[in-house]
């Protein structure tokens, strides 16, 4: 299995293979465009309706390259799934989201962002739907092109209101839910990160920083991991099968409250069992969290499918009914053909180019390993739940990239704040005094946080029995400098995310003007 993935991997990822995997795009391409236009061959706008299928499924497969990078990107990081069993679990886990959970009615009008009232006739609103389907896409391609993970939603909402601007003047556009797509660009990834950042240093604190870390890891662990369980029971009920079924906050928390006894019990007995034989560092920690976190993509992955789906074949829908009916409308019906080109759509975007913004997302902006890519997981889930219950508006995209940032942030933090006190203590001190360092360093990097502090605080008045050479010196100062978040990605992805709903917009104003002078 791990030979055939690996075969995959180097298949999805090789520059020689580049041009075989945009052939298949075409291909898929191709396929819409005929099997749609033997369904609608007697419409007398069938050619149309082609055009915008072949839309769709291009849209499909930027969202599959693009989002689902957030679902599986911190697993494949980690080393908990390789590039290649990534690829294929989120591929599956999508389609079937979008299949099974896509639910058979979508709202035409993305966020209610434009009043459909406003606009003149039936011709004039496809071409609305059609201008913001392409010119989303369009900017999906070259965010992915430029390794930056960015919102399909606010790239979908970006295309309406252009268009919509476009087609019935500025009156037309609901500002305040511009106002709320402006602060999901703060409150999502400030969220997203706080709660990443708070877990990580729970975890360290009770776990790692421990001088005996398996005894501790017996405690800790299996409650965090029933905390996750809850997280993500609760969040597939509110967002996950809410087009399968309706439930009330609560009994969504019910249910996740069950499958979170369940997995509590289920873990306890695991790490008992491996507690004899577990590691008593990092690493053996590490270990508890490859089956989670495999879950965990997984499940985000089919959420994802359920509701994302819709920024694809929601236009598309939009334009099926319109065409069918020859009316403006808010919500559409999907036919099985529309969920088919979304949901696979989504799975040859992802398989074909998706690797890109997996391995942007799972190592490039930090290091990460199983137990940082947990607490990123974990915090995606409960973001998403704390939010829609207060009535913030989130990015799902935004909330799992700033769980990275925010990790990666909580390291610089805790490298600078006690390597620098270390240095600051110690360094009038010669090296012929090394050896008597030793005991010290090894006390402190046994130590938990109270105990540190402890540790330093005798440091201070006990200098001369702390000596520190001037190459450790140099190397304590080296760990509390570096920068363990890569503030060249930082810059390029809130640039991104920032211009994703105007870039959008202004694509799309222009693409509905060429399309009403063709058509016209």
């Amino acid at each position: 299995m791990a030979k055939s993935t690996g075969y995959l991997e180097q298949a999805l990822t090789s520059p020689t293979t580049e041009r075989f995997r945009i052939g298949i795009c075409l291909l898929f391409l191709l396929g819409v465009w005929l099997y749609v236009g033997q369904i609608s061959a007697d419409t007398p706008s069938s050619m149309l309706l082609m055009a915008a299928a072949v839309i769709g499924g291009y849209m499909a497969i930027n969202i599959g390259a693009n989002d689902v990078a957030n679902n599986v990107g911190p697993a494949v990081g980690s080393g908990a799934l390789s590039l290649g069993a990534a690829v294929l679990l989120a591929a599956v886990f999508e389609a079937g989201g979008a299949i099974i959970a896509g639910g058979d009615v979508v709202s035409t009008i993305k966020g209610g962002i434009i009043d459909a009232k406003r606009v003149s006739d039936a011709s004039t609103f496809v071409w609305l739907m059609t201008a913001a389907l392409l010119a989303g896409a369009l900017w999906l391609n070259l965010a992915t092109w430029m390794g930056a993970p960015v919102s399909t939603t606010h790239s979908i909402v970006g295309g309406v209101l252009g268009a919509g601007i476009a087609a019935g003047g500025w009156n037309i556009v609901d500002w305040s839910v511009i106002g709320a797509i402006v602060a999901s660009w703060v409150v999502s990834p400030v969220l997203g990160g706080a709660l990443a950042a708070l877990f990580l240093y729970l975890i360290k604190r009770t776990v790692l920083y421990r001088q005996d870390v398996v005894a501790a890891a017996r405690t800790f662990v299996p409650w965090v991991v029933g905390i996750m369980a809850w997280a993500f029971g609760t969040y597939l009920m509110v967002k996950g099968v809410k087009k399968l079924i309706k439930v009330d906050f609560l009994t969504a928390s019910l249910v996740g409250l069950g499958v979170a006894v369940v997995v509590f019990v289920a873990m306890r007995m695991l790490v008992s069992r491996r507690a004899a034989t577990m590691q008593n560092n990092t690493a053996g920690v590490n270990a508890l969290f490859v089956w989670p976190l495999i879950f965990a993509a997984a499940l985000l992955s089919f959420a994802h499918g359920a509701n994302d789906v819709a920024n694809a074949i929601g236009p598309l829908a939009a334009i099926n009914d319109a065409l069918a009916g020859g009316a403006v409308v808010t919500t559409a019906g999907i036919p099985l053909w529309v969920m088919l080109v979304g949901a696979l759509g989504l799975a040859v975007g992802l398989m074909l180019f998706g690797p890109r913004l997996i391995r942007t997302v799972g190592s490039e902006i930090t290091e990460l390993d199983k137990t940082r890519a947990f607490c990123i997981a974990l915090s995606a889930a409960l973001t998403v739940i704390i939010a829609s219950q207060l009535g913030l508006p989130v990015s799902s995209t935004h909330i799992a990239i700033g769980g990275v940032f925010g990790v990666g942030f909580l390291r610089e933090y805790l490298k600078s704040n006690y390597a620098s006190q270390i240095h600051n203590i110690i360094e009038n001190h010669d090296e012929r005094e090394r050896a008597r360092l030793q005991p010290f360093l090894d006390d402190f990097r046994n130590a938990s946080v109270e105990e540190m502090e402890s540790l330093l605080k005798q440091a201070r008045k006990k200098k001369k029995d702390l000596p520190l050479s001037k190459s450790e010196r140099k190397r304590l100062k080296k760990i509390y400098r570096e920068e363990l978040v890569k503030r060249s990605h930082l810059t390029r992805i809130i640039a991104a995310w920032i211009i994703t709903v105007p870039v959008s917009a202004a694509l799309a104003a222009l693409l509905f003007f060429t399309l009403r002078g063709l058509l016209l």
